[in-house]
């Protein structure tokens, strides 16, 4: 279950972890090809006032044994709305909670991380799940962590090099989705957003774009997580924006199917 340190220990196997209060998605990777070989979704029990969320997470590492095994390599992905992007120009790690307390609540007792997009001047400022961090240091010995937006925003830039027109990607979870704008490999505008209605959904995406003064009529919207063609949340995006797509996953190389690759695209990228 711990990692390997030596060279000759090494057996060139990855696992990604994506973490949040609802279950947890794990992956484990070929180092040599870079390529998943195994992939799962793990939905907790119920979780009440009184129920500690590391029992929880210790059941599902008893019943996958995947998790137990030895890596060269571990990531856990926090995938939780408590996080911000900062500028480098602007950024100060001394005063991590402020750039917080404008979207979520902050407490003294809080522990701020940052991760870097050195590449693209700015920071991604959050708050860890620090009890699960705590578990997985009991189980792996040592680990990276980040968060999962980081991990989301960092790609989309990085795949919309030589694209000068704005575009938007949606994010789609089950109770929530992001907005991410890029125009010129420059991250324009990054939110979140709860929905429980195909209704609320087009709004904020629409809200965004008006916001922003892009046409309906030629902005390119594109679809990514968990999302189909046949999904109400599609049909009703394909309804007001006339350019509406599911992302395009053929570049990632793997066996899984496209609609697995959307819907665990951050894992897939850790």
């Amino acid at each position: 279950m711990l990692q390997n340190s030596s060279v000759i220990d090494k057996n060139y196997q990855k696992l990604a972890i994506q973490v949040s209060l609802n279950g947890l998605s794990f992956a484990t990777f070929d180092t040599l090809t870079n390529k998943a070989t195994n992939l799962k979704k793990v939905v907790l029990g119920k979780v009440n006032i009184t129920t500690k969320i590391e029992d929880l997470f210790a059941e599902a590492f008893q019943n996958n044994p995947e998790l137990k095994a030895s890596y060269d390599e571990v990531v856990i992905i926090h995938s939780n709305n408590l996080s911000t992007f900062v500028p480098t120009a602007l950024f100060d790690e001394d005063y991590l909670g402020s750039y917080l307390q404008f979207n979520t609540k902050v407490f003294e007792t809080d522990f701020f991380a940052y991760d870097e997009l050195g590449n693209y001047e700015m920071n991604n400022v959050y708050i860890p799940y620090v009890n699960l961090n705590n578990y997985f240091i009991d189980q792996f010995g040592t680990f990276d962590y980040k968060h999962a937006n980081t991990v989301l925003v960092k790609k989309l830039l990085d795949i919309s090099k030589n694209n000068e027109e704005s575009k938007m990607f949606v994010h789609v979870s089950d109770t929530h989705f992001e907005i991410v704008v890029i125009q010129n490999q420059k991250l324009q505008l990054y939110n979140t957003f709860e929905y429980k209605t195909p209704e609320d959904f087009i709004y904020y995406i629409v809200f965004t774009a008006e916001q922003l003064h892009l046409n309906p009529e030629s902005f390119k919207l594109e679809l990514l997580g968990k999302i189909l063609e046949d999904d109400s949340l599609y049909k009703i995006a394909f309804k007001y924006v006339r350019n509406t797509n599911l992302f395009d996953v053929s570049f990632m190389q793997s066996n899984l199917t496209d609609a697995e690759k959307r819907e665990h695209f951050i894992l897939l990228h850790s």
